[in-house]
């Protein structure tokens, strides 16, 4: 059980994983995996199942109802992992060799400047 909403466990494909972050795009699980992957954590990204919402079926007229986004969740074998503490404890790094800052963890900059502190980045 989580302490508190930042270091959630769940059991992704029957393996007990720390939640890195649920509802993700693709593009951020791929983002996430390589970053995770390279700071040597073992990933597992399952699909969340896509529920279609309850709508009345309407016998005058079919209409197909759009495909709803596929969307992960993304977790780690390792159970101490916290990403609050991860970036904050400057514990991740980026495959140039710079330490990952918290804009670049959000994918606002392509490159992590990490020689400014968080609190000064503007």
């Amino acid at each position: 059980m989580a302490i508190n909403k930042n270091h959630e466990f769940e059991d992704l494909d029957s393996i007990k994983c720390a939640i890195v972050e649920k509802n993700v795009s693709s593009d951020r699980a791929t983002f996430l995996k390589d970053l995770l992957s390279y700071n040597k954590y073992e990933l597992v990204i399952v699909a969340n199942s896509s529920t279609k919402p309850e709508t009345p079926i309407s016998t005058s007229e079919t209409t197909e109802a759009p495909a709803l986004p596929t969307t992960f969740t993304v977790g780690v074998t390792d159970l101490s992992f916290n990403p609050i503490n991860a970036i904050f404890g400057r514990l991740l790094h980026t495959p140039d060799g710079h330490i990952v800052t918290l804009s670049y963890w959000q994918q606002k900059e392509s490159v992590s400047d990490d020689t400014v502190p968080y609190f000064d980045h503007r």
